[in-house]
């Protein structure tokens, strides 16, 4: 099982990334348009700065939505290797079957 300091602060990092997407998305547009003067490109370049760096997607982290695990996550289950093959063993999941010899 995880920290849950950890847990929560990858739940904040998620809230924060949801509220400023919209923002975000508008400044890249403007830097990434080459058809705009390189004055506002460089004020929407320094609006982005200004942000919070927990609000960019790329600082999101996979976790396991059972254990907290972040990794050896899979990302169809969402879960990890240690809880799907729990999972498994005691069958619920279906179509997956653990292997033993």
């Amino acid at each position: 099982m995880a920290k849950k300091s950890m847990i929560a602060r990858e739940a904040k990092r998620q809230k924060l990334v949801d509220q400023y997407a919209t923002r975000r998305a508008a400044l890249k547009e403007i830097i990434n348009d080459q058809d705009r003067p390189m004055e506002e490109r460089f004020r929407a370049s320094l609006k982005l700065a200004k942000l919070p760096r927990n609000s960019s997607a790329t600082r999101l982290h996979n976790r396991c939505q059972l254990t907290g695990r972040p990794h050896a996550y899979y990302r169809k289950l969402k879960v990890s290797r240690i809880a799907l093959r729990e999972l498994g063993s005691h069958g619920q999941i279906p179509g997956l079957v653990k292997s033993s010899w």
